[in-house]
């Protein structure tokens, strides 16, 4: 497939092409543009003519459209589901999902657009006004990853657009296919050429090149927290505004007085959903030493009742995207396993006629961890969890902020005081007591620490793409 720019597919000025891979079989799916320098200028000179009447575009046109490409993406949603599927493999049933949360998503930024304000201080001077007004930050660079190709840009997408800014996306080489299919359904839906362009490969000079231009006024990414301060020192250095959601280390902690009836299947659930590759699973366990024989019973056997197989099979997990990610939770296993951990079920990887060709790896459970081990202080990005005791709720604590990242945080406890104790001491962008869902739409997203700048859904998404300006106004 080609670049789609100012509304129209685009050869890449390089002529040269990539595979895109089906991680389950290793078959080529589909090939993407490779594209350089000269092809970022060209996305985003399409942007910059676009902004210039896109940022005068009534909020209620803007709405408009918007409800409309969410429609499209219900009804395209088979087709975009089946193409993550394939370049993915997750299962299907989760990637239908995936367009039905994103088209939601889009409807809900329609609406919170329209509510965006400015204010007028009563200063109460004769003749004199001060009006603080919010502005389109101009031209974005979303830069994405491949575990939620589309919600993880419709975050960005739907917000900046409803801004007032035009995006210019940079999808992952692993899942770019998605997000081409996306720009056709908003060309479909009625949005002016040039303001929703992409553009594919791979490389530091495509990303130097997209961060660096002079026409990015902002950029904003997903994805690891080392290409994140990347990222974050380039744009510095040009004086651009970022918006930055990061790595994720996750630690839930499981009181003596928990219900396990609940927390077993709500961790279980979390930590291999999407094979575990996403930000803000569970990747760390800490449980009291009164029910931590009782608590891995019940979670190995839960895990041991997940399915790992290819995406159109009906199972709950699919294979690892690539070798890289995959070798992640290999050697994190290695590595705990040296240093005196329990593997209790999975742990290596699956073999037979119908995983050889594939980077399937199965949901895996490390007993008897300690901080010394990759398990409990590093992104693993897979389906890999570390469990240890503790002892009292402040050691547990203790050891859950200590770490380089404050993406999200669980705690499991009957007693609400405990509970929301625990949560406050926590250092996390986001803390859940007692379940474990998927993040609202009207409620902010992203993390402290080494796990981002900025957040993303509610208002608080949108206004990250606007400017405040003051009038002073003399009449």
């Amino acid at each position: 497939m080609e670049n789609y720019i100012n509304g129209k597919w685009v050869k890449p000025h390089s002529a040269q092409y990539a595979d895109v891979l089906n991680p389950s079989t290793g078959a080529v799916i589909e090939r993407f543009a490779c594209s350089n320098p000269e092809d970022v200028n060209a996305a985003l000179e399409s942007a910059k003519m676009a902004f210039k009447s896109w940022k005068k575009t009534p909020v209620a046109h803007r709405a408009k459209l918007q409800h409309q490409a969410a429609q499209l993406m219900r009804k395209h949603a088979d087709e975009l589901a089946r193409t993550i599927a394939n370049e993915l493999g997750r299962p299907l049933a989760g990637c239908l999902t995936e367009i039905s949360r994103s088209a939601d998503l889009f409807d809900f930024y329609s609406e919170e657009g329209l509510r965006l304000k400015g204010e007028v201080p009563l200063h109460n001077l004769e003749g004199e006004k001060a009006l603080i007004v919010r502005e389109p930050v101009g031209v974005v660079v979303a830069i994405t990853p491949f575990n939620y190709p589309i919600t993880l840009l419709t975050m960005k997408l739907g917000a900046a657009l409803m801004a007032g800014c035009t995006v210019v996306s940079k999808p992952s080489e692993d899942t770019p296919l998605s997000t081409l299919k996306l720009a056709e359904i908003f060309t479909e839906a009625g949005y002016p050429e040039g303001v929703f362009n992409v553009i594919t490969g791979y490389g530091y000079d495509i990303g130097n090149a997209l961060i660096e231009h002079s026409i990015t006024a902002k950029i904003a990414f997903t994805g690891g927290t080392d290409t994140g301060l990347r990222i974050g020192a380039l744009a510095a250095a040009h004086n651009k505004r970022v918006t930055l959601e990061l790595g994720g280390q996750s630690p839930a902690i499981v009181c003596a007085d928990a219900n396990l009836a609940v927390a077993v299947p709500a961790i279980v659930r979390h930590a291999f959903a999407n094979s575990g590759q996403f930000c803000y699973r569970v990747n760390r366990l800490y449980v009291h030493e009164s029910i931590y024989a009782d608590f891995l019973g019940q979670m190995v056997a839960l895990t041991e009742k997940l399915t790992v197989g290819h995406p159109f099979s009906g199972c709950d997990m699919g294979p690892m995207v690539n070798q890289k990610i995959y070798q992640n939770s290999e050697n994190q296993v290695q590595d705990a396993l040296h240093k005196g951990a329990l593997l209790k079920t999975g742990g290596h990887r699956m073999k037979g006629e119908l995983y050889d060709k594939g980077w399937f790896f199965p949901p895996t459970i490390l007993a008897d961890t300690n901080h010394s081990m990759q398990i409990m202080t590093q992104e693993t990005f897979g389906p890999v969890v570390g469990v240890m005791p503790f002892q009292t709720n402040e050691q547990a604590v203790a050891w859950a902020n200590d770490s380089d990242f404050g993406l999200a945080a669980y705690v499991f406890s009957e007693q609400l005081g405990t509970g929301l104790r625990m949560a406050e001491s926590l250092e996390a962008g986001s803390v859940w007591i007692n379940n474990i869902h998927r993040s609202y739409h009207d409620v902010p997203f992203g993390g402290v620490k080494q796990s981002g700048i900025g957040r993303e859904k509610g208002h608080y998404g949108i206004e990250a793409y606007t400017e405040l300006k003051t009038i002073y106004l003399n009449y």
